[in-house]
């Protein structure tokens, strides 16, 4: 988007050469502290061949106020150093303030023009200088320069450029010139301005994906981390400790990733770390850490706005490229809108506002849209360079892009304002700088109207970055030239009639953005995923024990954290999937070979194992004979299958004994399976032998007359033993050796009972013998 934005009723200065070449920067005092020679440079950098503008690098660490008011006295601090290969002699360091800018497009040639005219830049100030008799090559030297703001010359409220030269000799030339200069931006707005911009910032609380599916087996499910470098974010000095700390004095609209919240909660309840080498799990040491970060953020977020992001930061763009082709995708999304309310509020205490959808960077297209819309929200944040304007100045944020949507349109120059290297004192002063810059900007393109503007920053700033970005905003703490506003605020402003809401076309979005897209196997991948989970809960007595870490794993997949981590994303849907696999076939059937059965009706055990730590339920098991008219399976007459309903305890196995009939000999292949209540099957099959080998009546028969033999054999001897002992004890009126007493039967042995013996539980061996 190219704004004109100039200042209205300003023509545009005669000396805009100036304005498009000069820095101007805070000024100095005119004495410094001492100056202290720093170390040599590497021999790289002292030996460039260095001329002109180019010779000395000029380097602006400090200016403060940002922005001053009458009466301020400026200070501006940084380094000179010496590039080229010959000494500098006779130098000094002074400010040089340029004309009073007319727009943004005037500032943004500015910041991009670091060439160096003779003779069409701004005189330098007298008097307020720092002399450096000798700068040898590669060798650096601080400074620092105070000035009067009323020395500085600034007229009407506006933008100025500020330049800090170094002017002096060098060998090959004996006269004064230039050899360096740096330029910044001064916004000069002393008594305020009439109408004032509302500014809403944007203050993500987001991270990368840290935590797994994995938990420990014990009653709290202890999560299980792959590593403990989330503690460090967490930690005093931490990027997500200095997110809170700094966040907690501003005034910014709270944007949050509901799984860190959630991803730090399980922390502060207690954690293992696991060791990548050994497999081992130790213990967490950072829970108290966890703690603290917590009742910090708790403490922040009070009284402020809190936008609640759907759980994990989906990436919408990657759902509404290559998710959609792949059904049940956009279900996800859904549930991750579900579950970012009741996380942000059972962790807070507060409650959050789901109606906002953040796509990468703000780039947006219809399919983009309707994704980012469809699972409840009402507003999608995209930015200025996404949907462009054609203005010459900046409308208000908010765009109705109809069904009831608004697009709350960020501007792009603030909201990539801090996202360079600013671990630089230098890159964070000039930043800093531009920002307020492009603010004051903004509110005198039309002092008589009031316009909403939105800064969407980078996901995950890092420390510097967040510093500085706090360092503009506490700027702009007194109500100068803006004032602050929330975005559920900013989303209902009034729009302007003039601004764009065509929602650009799918071709319009950045090839650079689309490349980085999650691929559509992880789409797939995920669809697997949630389908063994969906036939996994439905055995389980606790299924919130697997559905809960799970479903937010599968959230965790589709996190737009994985952007440019294409094999670190793979690798963390694959360690999901294995994970519940592992669980799943946790319940299964315990293999056996061969049965035999040594008659025409016996029992088959069957064992199904639970590893689970919880009982499983609606299950059932079912055994089909390969050949029923050899052997049936079931009680009665049988028949080809019978089924039989499963209950097991955590950690148990239960055996289950199946009746079958035998017809015939031979050898019959049996398939035993496990299946849910809807007949899905559960697990793979197992495959077993039968070995029938029934007993013919002949042989029967052969049996009974051995067993009738053995019967009457017994009865003589008995009948012997007996007539013996009446010989000898009987008197001599008893009665004759093998009769018996009238009315009396011989007394004959019972039967012999058979014996089955105590049917086993436990699983059959290969080639056992089954209990009939």
């Amino acid at each position: 988007m190219a704004e004109a934005a100039d200042f209205q009723g300003m023509n545009p200065s005669p000396a805009r050469r100036w304005t498009r070449r000069a820095a101007s920067f805070m000024v100095g005092a005119p004495l410094l502290i001492g100056l202290t020679q720093l170390p040599v440079a590497p021999a790289s950098y002292a030996s460039e061949d260095a001329t002109g503008a180019a010779t000395v690098d000029v380097a602006l660490d400090s200016l403060t106020p940002n922005a001053p008011v009458k009466g301020d006295t400026i200070t501006v601090s940084g380094t000179v150093t010496n590039r080229s290969k010959q000494d500098v002699t006779e130098a000094r360091v002074g400010l040089r303030v340029g004309h009073r800018l007319s727009g943004r497009t005037e500032i943004d040639s500015a910041a991009a023009d670091s060439d160096y005219a003779e003779g069409g830049e701004p005189e330098e100030l007298e008097t307020y200088v720092v002399k450096i008799p000798r700068l040898r090559p590669g060798i650096s030297t601080d400074f620092s320069l105070n000035v009067p703001v009323d020395k500085l010359g600034l007229g009407e409220t506006g933008v100025y450029q500020l330049g800090v030269s170094l002017s002096g000799k060098t060998a090959g030339r004996s006269t004064e010139r230039v050899l360096g200069i740096e330029r910044t931006f001064l916004p000069w707005a002393p008594e305020g301005t009439q109408k004032k911009t509302q500014l809403t910032y944007l203050w993500p609380l987001i991270t990368t994906t840290r935590l797994s599916a994995e938990t420990g087996s014990d009653e709290q499910q202890t999560p299980v981390f792959d590593n403990d470098d989330l503690a460090k974010e967490l930690a005093p000095g931490g990027r997500l400790e200095q997110m809170v700390s700094l966040g907690n004095e501003l005034p910014v609209t709270w944007v949050i990733d509901p799984d860190l919240l959630a991803t730090v909660d399980a922390m502060a309840k207690g954690y293992t770390v696991k060791d990548r080498t050994t497999g081992a799990e130790v213990t967490g040491k950072s829970q108290a850490v966890a703690k603290e970060w917590l009742n910090s953020v708790e403490k922040a977020v009070q009284g402020k706005k809190v936008v609640a992001l759907p759980f994990a930061d989906p990436d919408l763009a990657s759902l509404a490229h290559r998710g959609k082709n792949v059904p049940g995708s956009l279900n996800q999304l859904q549930r991750a809108t579900e579950v970012a309310r009741i996380t942000v509020d059972s962790v807070l205490h507060v409650k959050p506002s789901t109606d906002f959808a953040w796509p990468v960077e703000g780039a947006i297209d219809p399919s983009i849209v309707n994704t980012a819309t469809s699972a409840g929200a009402h507003n999608v944040i995209a930015r200025s360079d996404s949907l462009r304007d054609s203005l010459g100045y900046t409308p208000t944020a908010a765009r109705p892009i109809g069904t009831g949507r608004t697009a709350v349109v960020a501007d792009t120059r603030l909201s990539t304002s801090f996202q360079g290297d600013m671990a630089s004192a230098e890159n964070s002063t000039l930043a800093v700088q531009e920002f307020l810059a492009q603010t004051l900007a903004v509110t005198l393109q039309d002092e008589e109207k009031q316009r909403s503007v939105v800064v969407a920053p980078q996901r995950i700033p890092s420390v510097a970055q967040a510093q500085s970005m706090a360092t503009a905003l506490r700027t702009l703490e007194l109500p100068r030239w803006t004032q602050p506003l929330d975005l559920v605020a900013a989303a209902k402003a009034k729009p302007d009639p003039d601004a764009t809401t065509q929602i650009p076309a799918s071709s319009s979005y950045p090839a650079t953005l689309r490349d980085q897209e999650l691929p559509t196997t992880a789409f797939e991948n995920i669809k697997a995923t949630q389908y063994t989970l969906d036939r996994f809960k439905v055995i389980l007595t606790r299924p919130e024990r697997v559905v809960t870490p799970f479903g937010n794993a599968i959230n965790r997949e589709m996190s737009t954290s994985w952007r440019k981590k294409e094999t670190s994303a793979a690798i963390y849907r694959d360690d999901v999937q294995r994970y519940l696999d592992d669980l799943t076939n946790e319940v299964n059937l315990i293999e056996k070979s061969t049965a035999t059965l040594s008659g025409r009706s016996a029992t088959i055990p069957v064992t199904v194992q639970n590893k689970l730590v919880q009982d499983v339920d609606h299950l059932v098991l079912r055994l089909e004979s390969t050949m029923p008219a050899r052997l049936k399976l079931g009680e009665g007459e049988g028949s080809a299958v019978t089924e039989q309903p499963i209950k097991v305890g955590g950690g148990h196995s239960q055996s289950v004994k199946i009746a079958t009939t035998a017809n015939a000999n031979g050898k019959v292949p049996v398939i035993a399976r496990l299946y849910t209540d809807d007949g899905t099957p559960y697990g793979p099959e197992m495959r077993f032998m039968v070995s029938v080998n029934e007993v013919t009546p002949t042989i029967m028969l052969v049996i009974a007359g051995g067993v009738l033999l053995l019967v009457f054999a017994g009865i003589k001897m008995y009948s012997q033993r007996k007539r013996t002992a009446a010989r000898t004890d009987l008197p001599d009126d008893s009665a004759p050796d093998g009769d018996v007493p009238d009315g009396e039967a011989p007394e004959q042995p019972s039967d012999p009972s058979t014996d089955t013996g105590p049917e086993s539980g436990d699983p059959s061996a290969t080639g056992e013998k089954v209990d009939r």
